[in-house]
């Protein structure tokens, strides 16, 4: 549990989802919105939204009362970051707002308050002109929905002091989750991987080779079924670099530029790096854990199944019609 005392400045649905966690890790978390009025009418919403997600088996029985001793809303911005450790600014994604916002949440902190942003498109470096001491600023990004989605990006910009950084690493731990360190680049890395996905499934469509039903069904029952244990690099030495190279010989036959070969991967197969069969690729990891991997991943895959079969499949598609007798 962390004694921090936070504020988040945006009490919307991502503002009011992180505000959630980190009162529920114990830190002492005011909100605060556009005026009084809303941020108690989103922090009424987040208790009731508490009390389904216990009702839910989702937050633990004592939730409620938990929220309750911790989060409460501020008159103001300013009232709410007077005297916190770390604000957490979620508005509306424009810059012209967040700018707007930095500026009252910079003139009305503490010095020394570390300042983050839960931006998912915007320069960390661009919403910095506004932040008084850009030093103590980063990137502090959660995902939708924030009370369950696990990783946080963080991203300092070139001016953001290192020292400020760890503070925000033990809070997000707090709450459970996990954080990755990246660089300030423009989509960050979830959405620029997220986006390139989605960009090559809409291309399949449109060249009519597949459904969108169909694409999603492929994505969740082959290469996605993998990810929630791997991420793409531990996927990648395991299935073999020298096949991924060939796979990529592959698709240049029709996509020559799209699919070049990555020059880190030819660099890897052509020093004998083919991944874990070989004991070293991207992460490394030794040929001798090999079996121990294997075993691991076969025991995921399998309560990924049993997880997914438990939970039925997703209430996306209507029910077909009775049939008329």
């Amino acid at each position: 549990m962390t004694e921090l005392t936070v504020a988040v400045v945006g009490s919307g649905y991502m503002g009011g989802g992180i505000a959630q966690v980190l009162a529920l890790a114990g830190a002492t978390v005011k909100i605060a919105d556009i005026s009084e009025e809303i941020a108690v009418r989103n922090y009424e919403r987040l208790l009731d939204e508490a009390r389904q997600f216990v009702a839910d088996g989702l937050f633990p029985d004592d939730a409620v009362e938990r929220l309750e001793a911790h989060l409460s809303p501020a008159a103001s911005i300013e009232e709410a970051v007077a005297d916190a450790d770390f604000i957490e600014e979620a508005v509306p994604e424009k810059i012209e707002i967040k700018h707007e916002t930095l500026r009252r949440i910079s003139a009305a902190a503490r010095p020394d308050a570390v300042i983050g942003s839960n931006t998912s498109t915007i320069l960390i470096a661009s919403l910095a002109e506004a932040v008084t001491r850009p030093e103590r600023f980063l990137g502090v990004h959660f995902s939708n929905p924030a009370p369950f989605i696990p990783g946080v990006e963080l991203i300092p910009h070139p001016g953001t002091d290192e020292s400020v950084i760890p503070l925000v690493e033990d809070l997000v731990a707090s709450t459970g989750k996990e954080t990755a360190r990246v660089k300030d680049s423009t989509g960050f890395v979830l959405n620029r991987l997220q986006y390139a996905l989605f960009h090559e499934a809409t291309q399949i469509v449109e060249e009519g080779i597949a459904t969108p039903e169909d694409i999603d069904t492929i994505v969740r029952t082959t290469f996605g079924f993998r990810l929630p244990v791997f991420g793409p690099f531990a996927i990648a030495d395991m299935a073999g670099l020298d096949v991924y190279a060939f796979c990529y010989a592959s698709l240049q036959t029709r996509w020559p530029e799209r699919f070049a070969t990555p020059e880190s991967l030819k660099e890897l197969v052509d020093a004998g790096k083919f991944g874990t069969k070989s004991g070293a690729g991207y992460l490394d990891v030794p040929a001798e854990r090999t079996a121990e991997l294997v075993a691991y991943r076969n025991k995921a895959y399998v309560a990924m199944k049993k997880l997914i079969d438990e939970l039925g499949p997703a209430p996306i598609h209507l029910a077909a019609a009775p049939v008329a007798h």
